[in-house]
């Protein structure tokens, strides 16, 4: 457990004295209410820890500790410092206001919509910036300036790119340097602790070098940070990497279980081992999303006044909608809270065993092989360590009357309070299994991609007849379009990625590979991408664009810039998939619609904000042409997924 920080410490967002929990992507310390909120944006825009009920490790504590001591909340409240945001009408919550809706929609903006974040000049190639702001961040993590660095990576730094003169990421540089915290805040935003450098070195290998053991066993922690999660929360045990123990596999206590039980457990085990590298890593990042959920839950509940307790500040009845994930991904996410003890114990217990057999390279084993895993009425219990030694991998799983006072997160009375998406009775893991692998089928996918906001539809059908004229307007040299890769595994919202983490650790197996993480220096055969790496980017691209509907509908100007940049994010990592000089013609013309507008909606979204001295703009017009630029995109995007489909069935 861990010691709180000090006595004089303020919530970041609405000065309560006495913040109990940590925000710690954010730096940030947040009172009760400001994080029942933040707990409703989700871990890809806040991580919460509570600062004495959740076990901390050190290095990670001190790192938060440093960044809200050295001022890291004036990052997210970078314009409200500013003396005219007084008259513009812009403040911050107070003790005073309302939970809701005056702190929640001063949060949102503040974290998800990173409104008071100051921004650096948009250039003709963005590309550039960041590559810029990552060489900056390559040279600032040899240093203890933890918060420049995390102004860095709000910035657009990221935390896996690879120096191509030095040869090495930040992180191999902050390992070598022994700088803890920055290693700390760098795999927080993404970096992954296996990726080698130039010589094939990884940072471990860079900080035992430098004679830094303790850092070095922490990177390896970090590398194992998923599998290590999911068998804690089962067991109470982590593996002991030092003696080279990577993963423990708990094991049900109670075997005795109705054969159709069995033959249900063989048919899911089934279709866990079948599916591919990225939808097994989808999976278990969800699983690990809801342990975290489940987990904070029984914090909350467990620290909180239950004779005050109201309705607004209660638990979080499952994950939060993630913007950049597909809406099948999205409710499949939302089921896992419908999953009872036992079934959640078994998918977790599945995934353990799947991941120790992928790293190993261990053959599938036949259904009659496997170690049936299911039993009746079991649920989930933080054992004792003193567990058998004797067989280090497995440990049990207790029962059900056990544990029903401990795990409020997994009583059924929180299934009322689920939408009607989500009221259908409990799900089997096969049917959660189903739902991933449904996300295989193009064709519906195509579908699905195109659908913009409803109250939208109209205007974008006026604005249709302009395309044709547009595009010949934008249309660049054939050489011209952007197709730099972005290093970035993670958003500018401060999502936590752990792919880099799954990939090092062996999670894929060797010549195995991830398509958006190659090396696109290879990519000089002109083959087109997998239909399913295109439609996962066209997935992204789209949500960002209805978010930018949204904020044009709302008449939310000051969310147009942000928006933009993400989406242009989201356009340069899908023409990435690309050749540099496809064959085909048409996929040359939609690469240059697609591109081409994403840097002309950049700069129509820039319009939107008033420059000193210069007359307003006229805001119907600019938002016109934002939605226009917005619709050339998602034809473009249309466009990739129609060739790559036809092709790739062909």
């Amino acid at each position: 457990m861990s010691k709180r920080l000090r006595n004089t410490e303020v919530c970041a967002d609405c000065c309560v004295p006495e913040p109990r929990w940590a925000s710690v992507n954010r730096g940030v310390l947040i009172c009760d209410e400001c994080c029942s909120v933040h707990r409703s944006l989700g871990r890809h825009s806040s991580q919460v820890r509570h600062l004495t009920h959740t076990p901390w490790p050190p290095t990670q504590l001190q790192m938060v500790q440093t960044l809200y001591n050295n001022g890291a909340n004036s990052i997210w409240e970078h314009s409200l410092l500013d003396p005219a945001s007084v008259t513009s009408g812009k403040r911050k919550a107070n003790p005073q206001d309302k939970l809701h809706p005056n702190k929640s929609e001063f949060i949102r903006a503040k974290y998800q919509m990173l409104v008071f974040v100051h921004r650096i000049p948009c250039r003709e190639d963005d590309s550039s910036t960041a590559k810029d702001l990552s060489k900056q961040l390559h040279s600032s993590v040899r240093t203890g300036n933890l918060e420049t660095c995390l102004r860095l990576l709000t910035l657009g730094a990221q935390a896996n790119f690879f120096h191509p003169e030095k040869g090495s990421t930040p992180l191999h540089v902050a390992a070598k340097a022994g700088q803890v915290s920055q290693v700390e805040l760098l795999t927080v935003y993404g970096a992954d602790p296996g990726a080698p450098d130039s010589r094939g070195k990884t940072p471990i290998d860079c900080a035992r070098e430098a004679g830094h053991n303790d850092l070095a066993d922490r990177l390896v922690e970090i590398q194992y940070e998923l599998t290590d999660r999911l068998a804690f929360y089962l067991c109470g045990r982590k593996p002991d990497h030092k003696s080279g123990q990577h993963f423990i596999v708990p094991q049900m206590a109670d075997r005795n279980i109705s054969a159709d039980l069995s033959e249900l457990a063989k048919a899911a085990k089934k279709k866990l081992q079948s599916l591919s590298n990225h939808l097994f890593e989808e999976l278990a990042m969800d699983v690990y999303d809801e342990v975290d959920r489940r987990e904070t839950d029984a914090v909350w509940l467990a620290t909180q006044n239950h004779s005050t307790l109201v309705t607004e500040t209660t638990v979080v009845p499952f994950l939060p909608v993630n913007p950049e994930y597909s809406s099948t991904r999205n409710q499949g996410r939302q089921k896992l809270a419908r999953f009872n003890a036992h079934e959640f114990a078994t998918l977790v217990i599945d995934i353990l065993s799947e991941a120790k057999r992928r790293q190993q390279g261990n053959p599938i084993v036949s259904p009659k092989d496997n170690v049936e895993l299911i039993m009746k009425n079991v649920a989930v219990r933080h054992c004792s360590d003193s567990q058998d030694n004797d067989q280090p991998d497995y440990d049990s799983v207790a029962s059900d009357e056990d544990t029903d006072q401990e795990l409020p997160s997994s009583k059924g009375d929180r299934t009322k309070s689920l939408d009607s998406d989500l009221s259908d009775g409990p799900i089997t893991m096969q049917e959660y299994l189903e739902v991933k692998t449904a996300l295989s089928a193009s064709e519906a996918k195509i579908q699905q991609l195109m659908k913009a906001n409803n109250s939208l539809s109209d205007e974008l059908r006026l604005m249709q007849k302009k395309a044709s004229k547009l595009e010949k307007q934008s249309s660049m040299p054939e050489s011209d379009y952007d197709n730099t890769f972005n290093d970035s595994e993670m958003d500018d919202s401060g999502r936590f990625c752990r792919r880099g983490r799954l990939r090092s650790s062996g999670w894929l197996g060797e010549g195995s590979s991830i398509p958006e993480l190659d090396d696109l220096e290879m990519d000089s055969d002109p083959t087109l991408p997998s239909t399913e790496d295109v439609i996962r980017k066209t997935e992204q691209i789209t949500k960002n664009i209805q978010e930018l509907l949204r904020a044009a509908q709302e008449n939310k100007h000051d969310s147009f810039i942000p928006c933009s940049e993400r989406i242009h994010v989201a356009v340069t990592e899908m023409a990435a998939l690309f050749p540099k000089k496809p064959r085909s013609e048409t996929v040359r013309g939609s690469l240059r619609l697609l591109t081409s507008s994403a840097c002309r909606l950049q700069g129509e979204c820039r319009k939107a904000v008033p420059s000193e001295g210069c007359p307003g703009p006229d805001m119907q017009l600019v938002t016109q042409q934002v939605i226009q630029c917005a619709y050339d995109i998602a034809k473009a995007a249309k466009q990739l997924v129609t060739i790559t489909t036809k092709e790739n069935t062909n």
